[in-house]
């Protein structure tokens, strides 16, 4: 009777028809979840291939956020340019603007050195939209100014660029990588002034007003001009003449220290009014955690996690960069400072780190040290020096390194003597039942092989009593664990490309933005984590076999090998210097005096390579 007698057949035929349904929607989810679970190599989904989406009838949110990570890379093969014609119109359409003069010889530079995607270079504009709110003299005294200050006030190295020969203005090791990735490329380049900054952490902090005017002047100043009207090349300016007929005191940087308890008091002056940095005690914490972590603790958006106006009151006494920082000299002006890292708030112009140009066995991947992933410990793996902020007896469980070795410390966590709430892959729920130190004991290992970096005593004496020191390890050695953690120093880690060219896993928590964020996908090549860490249990315990649940391993050595194949795919040392030749060619059109009819305004069918 419920099923009643219209429609198409007998009840009967009904029945059978509804039962296939169900066996064979039954046979494509275990088929789907053979296949995420299968072999590391055996799903290893080529770019441009289909992927199935389709999940387990509960999944666990992880495998719901690799699975979209899957889809977005599918969608990046898709779409990107094949050809350089595509790739101009591409960059009229985004930035509203011709490419700069030489870009023709780029685009030829580029897919010479195998360039994998063209248009991955959104970092560049965004560093330094900024910049058009100056004319392109005013930008050059202001550059000239800051490398005329003393060294030890402005803490810069600069180079000068004359008719193809790079002089740097001292000897400093940053400085002799920079000149390095310069050389390659100068040959495409004007004459220019170039300031780079030489300490860790990064300088400039525009407030949010001051940057919205800024960026009005870019937009308004955007123009496609007829290719009658556009020369590719760049002007010649005789900069030596210039220099010579200065008149006048030069500006300078302004600089200024720490001049408060927390960096988030210096940065919160440069993110927008409503944001919760500004609005702290009048917004919901937990609303704005929704914004970038699923309500099991996981992080869905890396870029916001890494956000200081969005998570910085939530993290100010937890990241060493914001509550005691080794060292700050900051600038509210918008200055043109060339920088490896930096938080969201802060305007330095990104270019690849010099440590990563640098072939320092210390951070350098060899490929002869790692070993297959079934055959490295199931284990979580960390070294590292007690960096990342001024460490006082007061404050030092608080620094972030210290915060996450104590999380992998099984005797600190028998003598709290407390269970853990952690999300359970198990029921797919929260349990606060959860005893960590067995599981501590066995798969996680973090420790420092040196403590420096205290008050008041230099050599750390208070410190050494409630925390060990282990034997140093090198690079390859990690490569013997399956996870590795990579936190933040005093600034971002240079040994980040290593951990993603390697056989292991990467686990990445970081406030400091470079380069190549925007060519990474998390769940896709590595894994975010919250800079609370307050996720990290329960990420271990969905790859790692416990009772009950038969572990993720295989989700985790897909995601290995996918993060390998990808680094290897767009962090090579090419990839620095085209980025590199991207970066001076966009900065020497904004020094440009004719910078609005200079310019590549051709079709782009002329280059076939």
């Amino acid at each position: 009777m419920l099923l009643g007698n219209g429609g198409n057949g007998t009840p009967i035929r009904r029945i059978f028809t509804m039962l296939a349904m169900f066996a064979v929607l039954g046979m494509l989810v275990n088929w789907v979840w053979v296949i995420r679970t299968n072999s590391p190599t055996s799903f290893i989904a080529p770019y441009g291939s289909e992927i199935p989406n389709v999940l387990p009838a509960d999944p666990h949110p992880i495998q719901r956020l690799m699975l979209e990570a899957d889809q977005k890379v599918l969608t990046i093969e898709r779409t990107r340019s094949r050809t350089f014609s595509e790739t101009v119109t591409r960059y009229r359409k985004k930035y509203g603007r011709h490419p700069p003069p030489g870009f023709d010889k780029w685009y030829r530079f580029a897919r010479e050195r195998g360039i994998w995607n063209v248009d991955d270079f959104d970092q560049i504009w965004h560093d330094l939209r900024p910049y058009w709110r100056y004319s392109p003299k005013e930008l050059r005294r202001l550059v000239r100014g800051i490398c005329n200050e003393e060294r030890k006030v402005a803490h810069l190295s600069c180079f000068t660029l004359r008719n193809g020969k790079v002089t740097p203005s001292d000897q400093d090791w940053r400085a002799t990588e920079f000149k390095k990735m310069l050389e390659v490329i100068k040959g495409y380049l004007p004459d220019m002034d170039i300031a780079m900054n030489r300490m860790d952490q990064p300088r400039v902090i525009v407030p949010w007003e001051d940057m919205q005017a800024a960026l009005k002047v870019e937009e308004s100043s955007r123009a496609l001009p007829s290719i009658d009207k556009v020369r590719n090349e760049f002007t010649k300016i005789d900069l030596t003449e210039e220099e010579n007929a200065e008149e006048g005191p030069l500006p300078t940087g302004e600089w200024f220290g720490m001049k408060t308890d927390n960096y988030m008091d210096l940065a919160n002056v440069a993110c927008p009014p409503e944001s919760y940095a500004r609005n702290p005690d009048t917004m919901s914490r937990k609303a704005v955690e929704a914004t970038y972590k699923l309500e099991s603790g996981f992080v869905k958006n890396f870029n916001l996690s890494s956000d200081l106006c969005t998570v910085g009151p939530i993290i100010k006494d937890k990241h060493g960069f914001l509550f005691s920082p080794s060292s700050v000299s900051a600038s509210n002006k918008l200055i043109p400072i060339f920088g490896e890292c930096k938080v969201n708030i802060n305007s330095d112009i990104l270019f690849p780190a010099n440590m990563y140009y640098k072939n320092d066995p210390r951070y350098v991947y060899n490929p002869s040290g790692d070993i297959p992933w079934p055959q490295k410990s199931p284990t979580s793996f960390w070294r590292g020096i007690t960096s990342g902020g001024v460490q006082t007896p007061e404050n030092w469980r608080n620094l972030h390194r210290h915060r996450f070795v104590l999380l992998s410390n099984s005797t600190e966590l028998s003598l709290s003597s407390t269970n853990t709430t952690i999300f359970s892959p198990i029921t797919n729920s929260f349990t606060s039942s959860w005893s960590p130190v067995e599981f501590v004991k066995k798969h996680l290992d973090a420790a420092f092989p040196r403590i420096i970096w205290c008050v008041p005593d230099v050599d750390c004496a208070w410190l050494k009593t409630f925390l060990s020191t282990v034997p140093k390890v090198k690079l390859t050695d990690t490569f013997r664990h399956k996870f590795l953690p990579d936190i933040d120093g005093h600034s971002f880690s240079g040994r980040w490309h290593a951990f993603l060219k390697s056989r292991s896993l990467g686990i990445k928590a970081t406030i400091f933005r470079e380069w190549h964020d925007e060519r990474l996908v998390p769940w896709r090549h590595f894994v975010p984590l919250d800079n609370t860490f307050e996720e990290f249990y329960s990420l271990m315990v969905f790859f790692l076999r416990g009772p009950g649940w038969r572990g993720a391993d295989e989700e985790a050595a897909r995601m290995a090998e996918q993060g390998r194949e990808w680094a290897g795919r767009v962090l090579r040392r090419e990839d620095i210097e085209v980025y590199m030749l991207r970066l001076m060619l966009e900065y020497a059109r904004l020094l440009d005096d004719e910078r609005d009819t200079v310019g590549y305004a051709g079709t782009g069918e002329e280059v076939s390579v």
